[in-house]
């Protein structure tokens, strides 16, 4: 509790005497607001209200949060949202001002709300607006008594339950309710006042269930109806069509099944229509978008054509009919507005509709049966785009030279379809482009050589097509380029230096390469898969492969290789096979404790076991030559590399923490001895390097590299490295990783942490074994996401992930996860401040769809990757399995209730009835995070309540 010295107070008291005489505010609402920020400072942040901004002025009227009418004659509003604040003594004293008309108390920590509130305030007779959400609220919804002028009433994303039926009867002037984000249950209320009045109403993302009840028809004033998130089911009621100043309705997230109704197309008023990800059947009515902007019918079962005048709407700026099952062609667009257009995942045919639309930026057609060429003159007709995807369809013909007008173009995604001839190098010309993807068709010639024209580009694949030639030197001019697919191709000659930015994967399988395996592969520190299966390679496999700390993959099948094959660790996958000149590497030496008798030379084994053949006998020799020579050679450099390796030369070193332990255990020299030995490295991720330092008290500590050589941390001065890590020392969440000391070198800079005795969640949860009971999984979410709402909710400002994943999370204990690699964001260029994603790339399978539009980190994309985490604790599986994200593998199997059993971990829910219903719940919550509109994901801070209620 922050006190004030009794200088201050005496200032205070001074100032007040000498302001009262000229100021109008009456004295009680003076004395009623100092008494109320007095408890607001002693029950919240110490960053959030300044004591300093209320001993500036005696006059209320000049606060923070105070708002006072034209002659600040008396106070009416009072707003003090995102301030920490965990009381709530502080409410019923403000109904001690009767001129309040407006409080917003929104996004603090209040857990309850005083009955005196009710009782005191109710009698306000000018009190409009209340405001209570993103607060801690739980229980039932308070019943409401007088508020007769009460007009917004807002207690979205809090903890709250149970029914809504007469808690809201008597607020005759409500306009607007919003109780989204909570977990009331029971029937839709219609018991909300003056029906008359009543012009929005938001429900989403609660537990209401049964059908949309005909009475919230008799709301004829009503303009926003939000439903979406619930567990609605029937039809949409024919009574909806007597609406006549309805603009939004939002029922996505349902179980709503039925037509979509033809009386839309006569509401005049309606401007938005959202019905995803229900189960609608039938066809799209004719008219319905006559008078829309907004329309998502995505994750149906609707059936029958497009209709002919669906997107000639002249408001018309959002369509999206995506994975349903529609057939037909493709009508004509003149929707002058239209900027997004998805109508993938149907069985549309048909060509490409040939028309010249200016504002679309995405076009998605691709999983349908359309057939033609492209037309030639796309690039002037859509000149726009940022997004272009006919994958997986039947296309034909040549890419028109033309793609190249298409300046503004992102994403470029034309696979599997049957396009031929060669790559136009006018393609080239796109300088934003950051995906391209031609793979599975029939194209043929070389790769230009002037590809590194394309300097955005992160993500090239040209798989899977009759491309011929070498690979162009030039390819090493792409700064940020982090995955390459040339598999199955006839490609040849020398593999030149690759960027050694990539890092999702580089696949040169199926082509003509031969010779060694090049040494410039050694610089892919960073990459995760390497496939070079079905080449001509020859001679060994190169040490330097079981060097690359990243790589998770190793596919090397059906080549010529020969020698012994190296030592590789036991998290990498890799596969050798139809190598027959290969020799298995040695088996590791027995541990010196066994007796001599059983300590064997290798050379013995191998010889006792085929000394039964004098064919075999002559093989052993030959095979004991190659493992002798490949052990000298080890023995050599390991030699060698002992005689180097000497520790970093320290540069500059400081203690973040204020924790004495943590101080007087941290050893600098100790750390930067524990970095010099391989042994202790146990994680290598995209930007870092951890290793287990023992210090000379004995406690053990992770210490992080980063490398200064990577541009990404290139941030101008030490100085500047420091001041951000002094700002994140200084944080405090069991549930975060937290820096306790930096050690900085001439070419890297090191971060200490406390060390994580289970490692990583990705190996405890895949790796290891063990099955984690659901306790454990359960406690695991609880604690991640605590974590993150913290990072997401800093005063001095959020922290964002840029890369989160199962691997960044680690577990001092099952208990204890902690969220990793959190300083990513400070430490990056600062060109790149805004968060752009030009430099990195988050882990397949978490990175959230719209970042392929958009590449910016946002808390959304924090959330969507969270998500795929809680889908990993509930189904037990990796993000990534089997070449299909698990979170698009849920989303596909979610439209149907009777498929949520299939997608749980079976091993854990068969346990018992109530763990089952858990993972059910949690199930729900994940669901929402890895929404793919990302203005529908729910917040971290109530991600974690959802969860806290899931139990």
């Amino acid at each position: 509790m922050k006190k004030v010295s009794f200088n201050a107070l005496y200032l205070f008291v001074v100032m007040l005497f000498v302001e009262l005489v000229s100021s109008q505010l009456p004295l009680d609402q003076v004395s009623t607001m100092t008494r109320i920020y007095e408890i607001i400072q002693n029950n919240s942040a110490p960053s959030s209200f300044l004591w300093s901004n209320v001993l500036k002025s005696s006059n209320p009227c000049s606060w923070k949060g105070v708002g006072c009418n034209s002659d600040n004659s008396s106070i009416n509003t009072v707003f003090v949202k995102s301030s920490s604040i965990s009381t709530s003594d502080f409410l019923p004293l403000l109904c001690n001002i009767a001129t309040l008309e407006s409080l917003d108390v929104s996004n603090n920590q209040i857990s309850s709300i005083p009955d005196g509130f009710f009782t005191g305030c109710g009698a306000i007779t000018g009190l409009r607006l209340l405001n209570f959400s993103v607060n801690s609220l739980s229980g039932p919804l308070p019943t409401f008594h007088g508020f007769p002028m009460l007009a917004t009433l807002d207690f979205s994303r809090n903890m709250l339950s149970g029914e809504v039926s007469m808690q809201l009867d008597g607020l005759g002037s409500l306009k607007t309710l919003n109780l989204g984000w909570n977990n009331f249950g029971g029937k839709i209320p219609t018991n909300l006042g003056n029906m008359n009045l009543l012009e929005e109403i938001l429900l989403s993302l609660n537990k209401f269930t049964g059908e949309i009840p005909l009475n919230i028809t008799n709301f004829k004033n009503l303009s926003v109806i939000d439903l979406s998130g619930n567990r609605l089911s029937g039809s949409i009621p024919v009574e909806f069509g007597g609406f006549t100043r309805l603009k939004t309705l939002i029922l996505s997230l349902n179980n709503l099944s039925g037509g979509i109704p033809t009386f839309l197309a006569n509401i005049t008023s309606l401007e938005r229509f959202a019905a995803n990800q229900n189960s609608f059947t039938g066809s799209i009515p004719s008219g319905i978008t006559k008078f829309l902007s907004f329309l998502d019918l995505s994750y149906n079962n609707l059936i029958g054509t497009v209709p002919s005048d669906l997107l000639s709407g002249p408001n018309l700026q959002v369509v999206d009919l995506s994975f349903n099952k529609l057939e037909g062609s493709i009508p004509a667009v003149t929707s002058t507005k239209l900027y997004r257009l998805r109508l993938g995942s149907n069985s549309l045919n048909g060509t490409i509709p040939s028309t010249s639309l200016r504002s679309l930026m995405y076009l998605e057609l691709d999983n349908n049966m359309l057939s033609g060429e492209i037309p030639s003159d796309l690039g002037i007709m859509f000149s726009n785009l940022s997004l272009l995807n006919l994958a997986n369809n039947r296309l034909r013909g040549t890419l028109p030279p033309l793609l190249g007008s298409l300046t503004r173009l992102q994403v470029l995604s034309l696979q599997s379809n049957s396009i031929s001839g060669g790559i136009p190098p006018q393609i080239l010309s796109l300088s934003k482009l950051e995906r391209l993807n031609i793979s599975s068709n029939s194209l043929n010639g070389s790769i230009p050589l002037s590809i590194s024209r394309m300097q955005n580009l992160r993500n090239l694949d040209l798989h899977g097509n009759n491309l011929s030639g070498s690979i162009p030197d030039s390819i090493e001019e792409i700064p940020y380029l982090v995955e390459v697919q040339l598999g199955n191709n006839q490609l040849s000659g020398r593999i030149p230096q690759m960027p050694n930015t990539l890092q999702i994967s580089l696949n040169l399988s199926h082509n003509l390469f031969r010779g060694p395996i090049p040494g410039t592969l050694s610089r892919l520190q960073n990459l995760e898969v390497l496939d070079l299966s079905d080449n001509r390679f020859s001679g060994d496999i190169p040490d330097f492969l079981a060097q690359l700390g990243s790589l998770t993959h190793l596919l090397l099948t059906n080549n010529d290789l020969s020698g012994v094959v190296p030592k590789f660790g036991a998290n990498l996958v890799f596969d050798v096979q139809g190598n027959e000149w290969l020799v298995p590497p040695p088996p590791l030496p027995p541990p010196p404790s066994l007796t001599p008798k059983k300590s064997k030379s290798i050379a013995s084994t191998i010889i006792i076991a085929v000394g039964s053949s004098a064919m075999a006998v002559g093989l052993v020799i030959m095979l004991s030559i190659l493992v002798s020579r490949r052990y000298h050679r080890i023995n050599d450099e390991n030699t060698y590399s002992a005689e180097e390796a000497s520790p970093p030369q320290v540069v500059h070193g400081n203690l973040l923490t204020p924790n004495s332990i943590h101080r007087s255990n941290i050893d600098f020299k100790a750390a930067m001895e524990a970095v010099s030995d391989p042994l202790n490295l146990t994680l290598k991720t995209r930007f870092s390097t951890y290793y287990k330092a023992v210090m000379t008290s004995g406690a053990s500590y992770f210490v992080k590299k980063l490398n200064w050589s990577d541009k990404i941390f290139q941030l101008g001065s030490h100085e500047r490295f420091e001041e951000e890590l002094q700002v994140l020392g200084k944080l405090c969440s069991s549930n975060v990783m937290i820096p306790l000391a930096y050690v900085l070198t001439l070419d890297s800079a090191y971060l200490i942490y406390e060390y994580a005795p289970k490692g990583s969640l990705f190996d405890c949860l895949h790796r290891m074994g063990s099955t984690l009971d659901w306790a454990s999984r359960y406690s695991i979410a609880i604690g991640v996401s605590q974590g993150l709402a913290f990072l997401h909710e800093c005063k001095s400002s959020p922290i964002l992930l840029l890369d989160l994943s199962t691997k960044s999370i680690f577990l001092k204990s099952l208990n204890e996860p902690q969220v990793g690699d959190i300083e990513l964001c400070k430490v990056i260029d600062p060109s790149k401040s805004t968060g752009s994603l030009s430099t990195i790339a988050g882990s397949v399978g978490y990175v959230p769809p719209e970042y392929a539009y958009t590449m910016r980190v946002t808390a959304a994309g924090n959330v969507y990757s969270f998500g795929v985490v809680l889908l990993e604790l509930i189904t037990g599986k990796p993000a990534v399995s089997g070449g299909i994200e698990l979170a698009k593998l849920v989303l596909s199997n979610s439209a149907q209730s009777n498929k949520w059993d299939h997608i749980l971990d079976f091993n854990i829910s068969k346990t018992s009835v109530a763990v089952r219903s858990q993972m059910l719940a949690v199930l729900e919550v994940a669901m929402a995070c890895v929404s793919l509109q990302p203005e529908t994901r729910p917040k971290m801070k109530s991600v974690l309540r959802m969860l806290l209620n899931a139990r």
